[in-house]
């Protein structure tokens, strides 16, 4: 248990660190935004209550908010990475339910690649960037006349941070 929370407390820390000191500061032409740290949720083990996946979501969602870069990329609006963060938490169970039954889960298995195979894990990975994405964009924008530009970011960052999390677990992958 105790190895665990040192696990998982060291990828909180390092996606953050990453997202904030390297990928916050990578844009292009303002189209793609990479939000890798987004990764932390996906990886929580199964059997994370809903009530603690929520609260690490709030967490994850507002260090990334008030970090120095997010105030000049946002202005001073705060909640924009709150509420996409917890709404993918929120919409986890849903989803995973959706992919797969509860008792196809195997006890004690992650929601990674090799508990669950590459292409479960892809299509996981796609939808809940997705739902991140389309809940982070439409918030930023919060108006019609933006439609098709929110709806450009929405697509090409969805695709690079989609990209990004499957090279990352193609390096942990360990075919069986």
């Amino acid at each position: 248990m105790r190895n665990r929370l040192i696990k998982y407390g060291l990828y909180f820390l390092f996606l953050i660190l990453f997202q904030v000191l390297i990928l916050n500061n990578m844009q292009f032409s303002g189209y793609i935004n990479p939000y890798c740290y987004i990764l932390f949720i996906l990886i929580l083990p199964f059997e994370t209550p809903g009530w603690l996946l929520l609260v690490l979501a709030f967490i994850l969602g507002m260090i990334i908010d008030v970090f120095p870069q997010g105030w000049m990329v946002y202005g001073s609006s705060i909640g924009f990475h709150i509420a996409a963060t917890v709404a993918m938490a929120f919409s986890r169970p849903v989803i995973l339910s959706w992919i797969r039954s509860r008792d196809e889960y195997e006890p004690g298995s992650n929601p990674d690649a090799n508990d669950q195979g590459f292409r479960w894990y892809g299509l996981y990975v796609v939808i809940m960037v997705s739902i991140h994405h389309i809940v982070l964009f439409f918030l930023e924008e919060f108006s019609f006349s933006g439609i098709p530009e929110t709806f450009l970011r929405f697509v090409l960052s969805s695709v690079f941070t989609i990209l990004l999390l499957l090279i990352w677990e193609g390096f942990r992958y360990q075919r069986k």
